[in-house]
């Protein structure tokens, strides 16, 4: 048994394998290998004994569960009309400028990748991103510069 076997083998046997289940199951799987790969999604399929295509339809319809490689920090920006009016293109063009990368794309040593997403529930704060699962609000392209040179400084 390879690790992501067992993997999901533990979750599985953590959560169960009632339907409602699939949910942390993919999730714990992103915990531990970042994204959703092919494998993992028909090994979580077979092992609670559904479709691989409603595992895909799950794990492909939350913007939060990745089936794309990402770089060990995922940056999230809000693309929401409110972080919009509040400088949303000004910060994803200070991101983009800072990490030599587009919208979508991971840096070549596999540390950033950058993504828009709906809403993050901070418009009141806006504009926000994620990195990871760290918020940040009021961003300005001076502070984003900032806080990603602290993650780039990183180990």
């Amino acid at each position: 048994m390879d690790f992501q076997e067992k993997l999901v083998h533990d979750l599985v046997a953590k959560h169960g394998t009632d339907r409602e289940n699939l949910l942390p199951i993919l999730q714990g799987v992103i915990d531990q290998e970042r994204y959703l790969s092919e494998e993992a999604i028909l090994k979580i399929a077979k092992e609670m004994s559904i479709p691989a295509a409603d595992v895909y339809g799950t794990a492909t319809f939350y913007s939060f569960l990745d089936t794309d490689p990402r770089g060990k920090y995922v940056i999230r920006v809000c693309k929401t009309i409110t972080c919009a009016m509040k400088g949303k293109n000004q910060i994803i063009q200070a991101i983009e400028n800072f990490l030599k990368i587009k919208v979508g794309e991971t840096t070549i040593d596999k540390k950033f990748t950058i993504l828009q997403t709906n809403c993050l529930g901070w418009c009141h704060k806006a504009p926000a991103m994620l990195v990871n699962d760290d918020v940040y609000t009021e961003l300005t392209p001076e502070s984003v510069v900032d806080i990603l040179r602290e993650y780039r400084e990183e180990n």
